[in-house]
């Protein structure tokens, strides 16, 4: 059976910082690349971060408006993936989804359609 599940989420204030853990199983998690994506209510999903499978090279991407406050790492021992989220934003506020993406080639994909596999995400609410 297949789960992506989040944890994390939270309330904080703007300047904090928050970390996101995903948990995968259920799927060979080594061949997938991993992605988070937020949506906040009234907007389209948006994608956050991703990071390429082991096979390849592990590689990081990031979304323009996270790009230099926000980390993606994996742990595939674990079968996780972490968002180390710091100077957050009130604009950051937002639901934040974990997805698997299964890759035969290097890098990983910004499109959700992109993706195999998503948990139900966790809240995460920046105060001003």
């Amino acid at each position: 059976q297949v789960q992506v599940v989040e944890s994390g989420g939270g309330l904080v204030q703007a300047g904090g910082s928050l970390r996101l853990t995903c948990t995968a199983s259920g799927f060979a998690y080594g061949a997938y690349a991993m992605g988070w994506f937020r949506q906040a209510p009234g907007k389209e999903r948006e994608w956050v971060s991703c990071i390429s499978t082991l096979m390849f090279g592990i590689t990081s991407y990031y979304g323009d408006s996270v790009r230099g406050r926000f980390t993606i790492s994996r742990d595939n021992a674990k079968y996780t993936v972490y968002l180390q989220m710091d100077s957050l934003k009130p604009e950051d506020t937002a639901k934040y989804y974990c997805a698997a993406e299964r890759r035969l080639s290097s890098g990983c994909s910004s499109g959700p359609n992109r993706y195999n596999y998503w948990g139900q995400g966790t809240q995460v609410t920046v105060s001003s």
